[in-house]
C-alpha cells in the first residue's frame, strides 16, 4: 500500500490501534488527521483498512475513489477497488478499474494480474491468460501469478499446462495450502483420485482438515464414499454456500429429500450473500424479452441482412438449452468425434447486442436499432457480427481447422437466435430439452450464475425458464431456425439411435467414440464434469418426483413448456 516517507503521528497512532484490533481508535485517528489534511493518502488508507475490516463496502469504495483522485498512480487502491467490485458481482465495474490501472501503468505486473483475474472471473479466459503471462514476464516467477494462470488454464480444460504451473507455484510457495487444494481439484476432475487425495492430505497438514472439508467430501463422493463424505460435512458445523449445496446433493443421494431441499435453499441464500450477487429482476427480464418479441417479427426478420459463410475457418455448432439440461453431456458426445473441437461456454453471442449499440448509435438501442441494417448501406453489420464472433473464436484457439467444427454451449444462447442467424445463417443448432422440473431441482442444487442471476431462488429459476421458453416459442413462430431437438430422456433411453440421428443432422459420419464419450480424457470445467466421466444412466431422470411439494407452486408456470415437450 502507500509508503509515505514521514507519516503523520496521528496516522502512526491509528496504525498501532489497528494492529491491536482497536478499530474505533484507528478510525478516530484517521478522522482527526483528515480534518486537518483531507488529502493525506496515509490517513485515507487507514480509514479504508478499517472499513474493509468492518465489511463496509460502500464506504470503502468512496474512500478508494478519493485516494485515486489524489494520486492516480497508486496501484494498491485500484487493486482493492477492483476486488470489492468483484466480491459484489460488479464485474464490468471491476474490469473498468483494472483497465484504468493498466492505462496508468501499462508495465505493472500487479495491474496485469488484476485484469487477468477480472477477465477470468468473467469467463473471458484466453485474454485473462494473456495478462497472467504478461504479469509473469514483468515480475518473474511469482507464486500467486503462477497459481492464477494455472486456474485459468484449468478452466479452459488445458490440464497438462495447468499441472505444470501448479507445480511451479507450489515449488515457490510450498506452504500455500490454497495451491495444493486447487491442484487437487485438477486431478480429481481428471479422474486421478489417488493423486488428488495425496495433495489434499498435504493441504490439510499445512492448514487444517476443516479448510479442505468440501474438497475432501467431493473426492470421497467421486470414490463412492458418499456416506463418509456426508459425515464430513455434517460434522463441519456452519458451512459455506458451496459446501451446503454439496451436502444437499449427498443427502439427495441418500434419500433424505426434505433435508436436501433445505440445504439447497440455504446454500443458495449463503452463496448470494457471499458473492454479493445482484438480485434477479423479473420485471427487467420481461421488459427485455418484450422488446425482443416486439421487434423480432417475421416481417422485420425478412428485412435483416444475412452474412455469407466463411469457408476459411471451422464452423460453430450451437448447443442451446437451459443449464443442467444435458448440454455438457451433448458437447462431450460431440467432441468425442474426430472432427469436433470443444469450445465450451463461449460468451461471444451475448456480446453482440453491445456490439450492435456501438455500430448503430442513435435514439434507439438494441434491439430496435437493428432496423438500421435494413438499408443497403448497413447490410455489412451482419458480416461484422460474423467476423467479430470468428475473431473471438480465433482468440480462444478455435476455428483453425477448416475441415472441422467447434461447439458453443453457452446456456441461454437461444435468447440471441435472431443475431445468431444474422451472423451464421446456415449454422447447425442443437436444442437440448429436459423435464423442466428436473432442471429446476438441478439448477437450485448447483452453483451457477447464468440467466441474470436467476439460480439463487427457486421462484426465479421457474420464472426465467418460463420467460425464456415463451421468447423462444415466439422465435419459433417468426424465425425458421432449423434446430435439431434432442430430449435428454430420449438420449438416455436410446443412446446409439439418438446419437446417430444427431450426427446425421450435423452431416458427420458416425464414430463409435461418440458412444464411449466417458472415455474421453477431456476435462469439462462445469458442474457436470463428474457426470460425463460415467456411462449414461437413468439416475437423474424424474428427480423432481422427490420434491413434488416444494415444486407444486411452479407447475402452472411451467405447464406450457412441459406440454410442448411431452412431459407430465
Amino acid at each position: 500500500m502507500s509508503r509515505s516517507d514521514l507519516p503523520d503521528p496521528l496516522v502512526l497512532r491509528g496504525r498501532a490501534a489497528y494492529e491491536r484490533g482497536d478499530l474505533a481508535g484507528a478510525e478516530a485517528a484517521a478522522a482527526q488527521r483528515l480534518r486537518a489534511a483531507a488529502d493525506d493518502v496515509d490517513a485515507l488508507e487507514l480509514r479504508f483498512l478499517v472499513q474493509k475490516r468492518r465489511g463496509q463496502a460502500r464506504e470503502a469504495v468512496q474512500t478508494l475513489d478519493a485516494v485515486i483522485g489524489i494520486n492516480p498512480r497508486l496501484e494498491w487502491a485500484y487493486n482493492e477497488l477492483a476486488q470489492i467490485f468483484m466480491a459484489l458481482g460488479r464485474l464490468a465495474d471491476a474490469g473498468q478499474i483494472a483497465r484504468t490501472a493498466l492505462r496508468v501503468n501499462p508495465r505493472s505486473a500487479a495491474g496485469n494480474n488484476l485484469l487477468g483475474l477480472v477477465l477470468s472471473e468473467m469467463n473471458d479466459l484466453p485474454p485473462g491468460e494473456w495478462h497472467f503471462r504478461r504479469a509473469l514476464e514483468l515480475a518473474g516467477p511469482h507464486a500467486p501469478y503462477l497459481m492464477n494462470l494455472a486456474l485459468n488454464l484449468l478452466k479452459q480444460g488445458r490440464t497438462d499446462e495447468a499441472d505444470h504451473f501448479f507445480a511451479e507455484a507450489h515449488r515457490l510457495a510450498p506452504q500455500d495450502a490454497k495451491t495444493l487444494a486447487h491442484w487437487a481439484t485438477l486431478y480429481e476432475g481428471c479422474g486421478d483420485l489417488k493423486r488428488a487425495q495425496e495433495l489434499l492430505e498435504r493441504a490439510a497438514a499445512i492448514s487444517s482438515p476443516d479448510q479442505v472439508s468440501l474438497l475432501r467430501a467431493n473426492l470421497l463422493s467421486r470414490m463412492g464414499g458418499h456416506n463418509e463424505a456426508l459425515a464430513i460435512l455434517d460434522a463441519a458445523g456452519t458451512l459455506a454456500g458451496d459446501a451446503q449445496l454439496q451436502r444437499g446433493r449427498l443427502r439427495d443421494r441418500a434419500g433424505r429429500y426434505e433435508e436436501a431441499w433445505q440445504d439447497f435453499v440455504e446454500g443458495k441464500r449463503r452463496l448470494a450473500q457471499e458473492s454479493g450477487a445482484p438480485e434477479y429482476k423479473p420485471a427487467a427480464v420481461e421488459a427485455l424479452f418484450g422488446l425482443c418479441k416486439q421487434f423480432f417479427t417475421r416481417d422485420n426478420l425478412t428485412l435483416m441482412p444475412r452474412a455469407t459463410v466463411r469457408n476459411d475457418i471451422a464452423q460453430p455448432i450451437f448447443i442451446t438449452g437451459f443449464p443442467r439440461s444435458g448440454t455438457t453431456l451433448l458437447e462431450q458426445i460431440l467432441c468425442s468425434h474426430s472432427r469436433v473441437q470443444p469450445g465450451g461456454e463461449l460468451p461471444f453471442l451475448r456480446e453482440l447486442p453491445r456490439l450492435a449499440d456501438e455500430l448503430l448509435p442513435g435514439s434507439e438501442r438494441f434491439p430496435g436499432n437493428l432496423a438500421l441494417t435494413w438499408t443497403a448501406d448497413r447490410h455489412y453489420v451482419a458480416a461484422l457480427f460474423r467476423d467479430y464472433y470468428c475473431a473471438r473464436a480465433e482468440q480462444y484457439g478455435l476455428g483453425r481447422d477448416v475441415q472441422a467444427f467447434f461447439t458453443d454451449k453457452m446456456p441461454f444462447n437461444e435468447i440471441h437466435l435472431p443475431l445468431l442467424r444474422m451472423a451464421f445463417p446456415r449454422a447447425r443448432i442443437v436444442n437440448v430439452v429436459r423435464h423442466p422440473l428436473d432442471v429446476c431441482v438441478s439448477m437450485l442444487a448447483n452453483n451457477m450464475t447464468h440467466g441474470f442471476g436467476c439460480a439463487y431462488h427457486i421462484e426465479h429459476i421457474a420464472h426465467h425458464l418460463a420467460a425464456v421458453f415463451d421468447l423462444t416459442e415466439h422465435y419459433g413462430r417468426e424465425l425458421n431456425a432449423g434446430e435439431f431437438l434432442l430430449r435428454y430422456e430420449s438420449l438416455i433411453d436410446d443412446q446409439e439411435g439418438e446419437t446417430r440421428r444427431l450426427l446425421d443432422y450435423l452431416e458427420l459420419p458416425f464414430e463409435e467414440t461418440c458412444l464411449r464419450f466417458h472415455e474421453n480424457p477431456r476435462y469439462a470445467p462445469t458442474p457436470s464434469y463428474a457426470r460425463i466421466a460415467e456411462p449414461l444412466g437413468p439416475s437423474s431422470i424424474n428427480r423432481h418426483l422427490h420434491y413434488g411439494r416444494q415444486l407444486e407452486p411452479y407447475r402452472t408456470r411451467l405447464a406450457p413448456m412441459m406440454a410442448r415437450y411431452g412431459y407430465q
